[in-house]
């Protein structure tokens, strides 16, 4: 069993696109999908190990990948790592800026290192691999990039440091559409709303773990989203198809954006969810058994 893509076999064929936060969530599940689709995926993220496993699932599953160890934070790391990515590969063809961080905490307990840790990572570490892939690849070939969001329309109460760096990623997003777009490259962005991903493991205040299975209670659609739907999108905006677009932003939220908190939400399982990731896990906060 492979990948259930709903895209045209080989779509990505000879085409290499870099793929941050790899190593685990959105950003495996993407690989996955593209490299089921013919890409060359260049995984990046800061822990080897978890770069190495996902590399062996997509060796295993016939795809072709690579994998840099890199802190999108640091500068001379990203113009090395990206340097060495043109040098292997020739060019970059898509940038999914996909790595970011962040933990709950009402704004009067974040510290000033805290804030700018999550902020570096959320959105200036964004910035710089957006930056380098233009300067040193898609400048001169073209290319797309689809950077990460969040649901955090009308503010982000919890993780008001989060919300602030990815609504600056929605403008780098849209300055970026128009500076770029002489040398033909697309930026868009993609904002998931509650996505039942390994990254809910993470948090261990015991409130927010309390919080998460509820969730979907204020979401229209009455789920989450699965790693797959957010994944489709991202490869939606890289592909060809999506050549007129440029400077947008697709909300996977179910809705929740749209609930005002007024109009009664009704409960309903009419929803099915879209399950196109075959090695995906639950994780175990929502009953799944993900080690």
């Amino acid at each position: 069993m492979g990948y259930r893509s709903v895209f045209a076999p080989g779509c990505f064929k000879d085409r290499t696109i870099v793929v941050t936060g790899g190593g685990s969530g959105i950003g495996r599940c993407t690989a996955h999908e593209l490299a089921s689709l013919g890409a060359h995926v260049v995984l990046v993220g800061r822990k080897q190990d978890k770069l190495e496993q996902v590399a062996s699932e997509l060796r295993e599953d016939g795809g072709a990948c690579s994998l840099e160890v890199l802190d999108i934070r640091d500068e001379e790391g990203v113009k090395a790592t990206v340097g060495r990515i043109v040098a292997a590969r020739g060019r970059i063809h898509g940038l999914v800026n996909n790595a970011g961080g962040q933990f709950p905490s009402p704004l009067v307990a974040i510290s000033k290192k805290g804030f700018e840790a999550v902020v570096s990572t959320n959105l200036t570490g964004g910035f710089l691999m957006a930056r380098e892939v233009y300067l040193q690849s898609m400048s001169t070939q073209g290319g797309a990039i689809v950077n990460m969001l969040a649901d955090a329309w009308g503010g982000m109460p919890g993780m008001g440091h989060s919300g602030a760096a990815r609504m600056g990623m929605l403008n780098l997003t849209q300055t970026a559409a128009v500076e770029w777009a002489a040398a033909g490259v697309r930026v868009n962005a993609v904002a998931p709303g509650w996505v039942a991903s390994s990254g809910m493991d993470s948090y261990q205040d015991e409130g927010v773990k309390a919080l998460i299975p509820l969730l979907k209670q204020e979401v229209p659609l009455q789920r989450l989203a699965t790693e797959a739907e957010v994944s489709g999108a991202i490869v939606f905006l890289l592909s060809d198809v999506a050549a007129f677009i440029t400077g947008e932003v697709i909300k996977i939220d179910g809705g929740a954006s749209c609930n005002t908190k007024i109009f009664p939400l009704e409960e309903t399982s009419a929803s099915r969810p879209y399950e196109g990731f075959h090695r995906a896990a639950a994780p175990r906060i929502l009953g799944g058994d993900k080690k």
